[in-house]
C-alpha cells in the first residue's frame, strides 16, 4: 500500500514541486480586499509580492478548512493510499485543527504530523518524509520519524522592513518606527511552534554574521539532512548577500544550495527582503 502524504502551500513547495513528488497540495487562501486566491495555485509568488507593493491594505490569509481534507482524503482512500498530513504549527493556524477534524468525520485512520513550524521549517521536514517513503516507510512509520526528527529543526530569519510587521499588529508603531531609523534588522525563529525574537542587527552585515553566530549556537547544520534557504520578494539579492558572508558553510558540503521564496502565508507579514533559512541541528 503506498502513502499519499498531503502537504499546505504554507511549507512554501510549490504545487509543481508537490506533484512531482506524488504529493496531494492544498493551499490555504489569501484576500486582497473581496479579491481570493488560492496560494500556489492561482497566486504564484511572484504575483504575490507584486500586489503587495500595490495594496494599500495588508492581505488577510485563512486555513485550509476540513471540507478541503475531507475532499482530499476520499481521493487516497478510493486509491486504497495510506495518508500522512504534515501541517503548519498548529500556533501559527487553524490547518492542522482542520485537518484532525477531517480525519475523525472519516472515521479511519490517518497520520497526521503538526510540523510546529512554517515556510522552509516545514518543507525540509516533507522532504525527509519523502525520503523516508521513498525508502519504503508505512504512514505510521514516517510519523513516528517526523514527530522525534522536528525537534532538531531551526529555522531562523530577518527581515529587510518593519512595515509589515507593523500593519499586522506584530509591531507597534512606534517600535516600528524606531527600528527602521536606526536600521534594526530583528532575527527570528521558530521556537515550539511559535515565532520568537532571538536578537536584532544593525544593517544588513551585522545580520548576515548574526544568523551564521546563531547556526553554531543552535548545534550547526546536520548536512545528511534536507536543507533549505528562500527569500521573500521578488529580489534575492539580499539572499545571495548573506550566502556570499561565509561560503564555509557552504562550500564542500553540499553540491548545491536549495533556494525558494516564501509565499503568501508568511511574505505577508514579513514582507519583501527577508532572508530564511531551515536546518536540521546536530544538537538537541
Amino acid at each position: 500500500m503506498s502513502v499519499k502524504i498531503m502537504i499546505d502551500s504554507a511549507s512554501d513547495m510549490t504545487k509543481q514541486e508537490a506533484e512531482e513528488n506524488d504529493l496531494a497540495f492544498l493551499p490555504l487562501k489569501t484576500a486582497f480586499g473581496d479579491t481570493v486566491y488560492y496560494d500556489g495555485v492561482d497566486l504564484t509568488h511572484e504575483k504575490f509580492y507584486e500586489l503587495l507593493a500595490s495594496s494599500k491594505q495588508l492581505p488577510v490569509t485563512s486555513q485550509i478548512t476540513p471540507f478541503q481534507y475531507t475532499e482530499a482524503y476520499k481521493d487516497a482512500l478510493a486509491k486504497n493510499e495510506e495518508i500522512l498530513v504534515i501541517a503548519m504549527s498548529s500556533k501559527l493556524s487553524g490547518t492542522y485543527q482542520s485537518a484532525v477534524m477531517a480525519a475523525k468525520e472519516m472515521g479511519k485512520k490517518i497520520c497526521i504530523v503538526d510540523s510546529e513550524n512554517a515556510t522552509v521549517g516545514e518543507q525540509i521536514l516533507i522532504k525527509y518524509a519523502i525520503r523516508l517513503r521513498d525508502e519504503g516507510m508505512h504512514a505510521e512509520e514516517i510519523a513516528a520519524q517526523l514527530e522525534s526528527a522536528k525537534k532538531k529543526i531551526v529555522l531562523l530569519a530577518t527581515v529587510d522592513t518593519l512595515e509589515y510587521l507593523v500593519k499586522g499588529g506584530r509591531l507597534s508603531r512606534a517600535a516600528g518606527a524606531a527600528g527602521t531609523m536606526l536600521k534594526i534588522k530583528p532575527i527570528l525563529g521558530l521556537e515550539n511552534g511559535v515565532i520568537v525574537t532571538l536578537g536584532k542587527a544593525h544593517g544588513t552585515k551585522q545580520s548576515c554574521s548574526h544568523l551564521n553566530q546563531l547556526i553554531a549556537e543552535k548545534g550547526g547544520i546536520d548536512y545528511q539532512m534536507p536543507i533549505q534557504l528562500a527569500y521573500s520578494g521578488n529580489d534575492d539579492s539580499q539572499l545571495q548577500a548573506y550566502i556570499d558572508s561565509d561560503q564555509t558553510l557552504w562550500r564542500n558540503r553540499i553540491k548545491e544550495i536549495p533556494i525558494c521564496t516564501v509565499g503568501s502565508t508568511i511574505g505577508t507579514h514579513a514582507g519583501p527582503g527577508a532572508i530564511v533559512m531551515a536546518f536540521f541541528s546536530h544538537q538537541k
